[in-house]
């Protein structure tokens, strides 16, 4: 039967804007304090997630803000040749300045401002919300380059992204600036289609979660976006039941080990990798959405 439209284009709509941009300046002014004690180091401050992709829908409730530490950095040289990896380190001096004594710092420096309730995470630093400031997450990180060439420092070639470790132990490597930049592209060449459509998706499966199609922990918000972005631009368009039709049809025949990530650097569907969908998840959230729709 599928679902109707006028139910999709009440998914689409975007959630909240107003409180989350008052609790991302409010967040990001606390952190560019001149009395902070990492004010003396360089770094930069900016959403990623549904409201930097402004892709959140109503249910949509922490804003996911990062503060990058610029001043060192961490890289990968395994794409690069023996003599190029010689030259880097040659080249690389060795900071004196970690992304753990950072983390400490700001850590520190929240619970400050805005009290114990500010705790550590497994990835980010949660700041809880009052009156109008809505729950923050604060992912500290720092700078990370992927090279792929190293003819000199000056004329290095590399992926620039950002880099953590979780409270596990585990590295990880992202690459939210081009993820956001590749879902505006993507929106602006499907006529404005693609993030009311990927909203659609997200109300559609916390729906399914609702109704025992899936579990919402299978198919993150991330792989979403990153799902339709590899869906053709002259599939969307017209109304969103189409859109959506077709989407799920291209994808069934679409090979899973081609698709990318919004970011267009990592594999979309790889088993065994954090920054990955796992094969049987995505494989199952099909099936489900496809189920689904036909039972609506």
């Amino acid at each position: 039967m599928g679902i109707p439209e006028s139910q999709l284009v009440t998914w689409s709509a975007q959630g909240a804007t107003a409180t989350s941009a008052s609790t991302y300046h409010s967040i990001k002014s606390a952190l560019e304090r001149s009395d902070a004690p990492f004010a003396n180091r360089n770094f930069e401050i900016f959403l990623q997630g549904s409201y930097g992709n402004h892709t959140n829908i109503y249910a949509d409730s922490d804003i996911d803000i990062v503060i990058c530490l610029t001043s060192t950095y961490y890289h990968d040289a395994d794409d690069l040749s023996e003599d190029e990896k010689i030259r880097k380190k040659t080249d690389f001096i060795q900071a004196s300045y970690s992304i753990d004594d950072f983390k400490s710092e700001v850590l520190s420096w929240l619970r400050t401002l805005f009290g114990s309730g500010v705790t550590a995470g497994n990835k980010a630093l949660f700041v809880p919300g009052n009156g109008n400031r809505r729950d923050a997450d604060v992912l500290v990180c720092a700078q990370h380059r992927h090279y792929h060439s190293y003819p000199s420092e000056s004329q290095a070639q590399y992926w620039s992204g950002i880099v953590f470790w979780s409270q596990s132990g585990q590295r990880i490597v992202n690459y939210p600036k081009q993820h956001r930049q590749n879902c505006s592209n993507k929106n602006a060449a499907t006529n404005s289609v693609y993030k009311p459509m990927v909203r659609v998706l997200k109300n559609m499966r916390n729906s399914m979660d609702e109704n025992g199609y899936i579990q919402k922990a299978k198919a993150p918000s991330y792989f979403l976006e990153g799902m339709l972005s590899n869906v053709p631009n002259q599939l969307f368009g017209g109304q969103f039941s189409a859109t959506f039709e077709n989407a799920i049809g291209w994808l069934k025949k679409a090979n899973s080990q081609g698709l990318l990530c919004a970011n267009g650097i990592h594999w979309l569907v790889r088993d065994g990798h954090h920054v990955c969908w796992k094969s049987s998840d995505y494989q199952s959230y099909l099936g489900a959405a496809e189920k689904f729709w036909d039972e609506w």
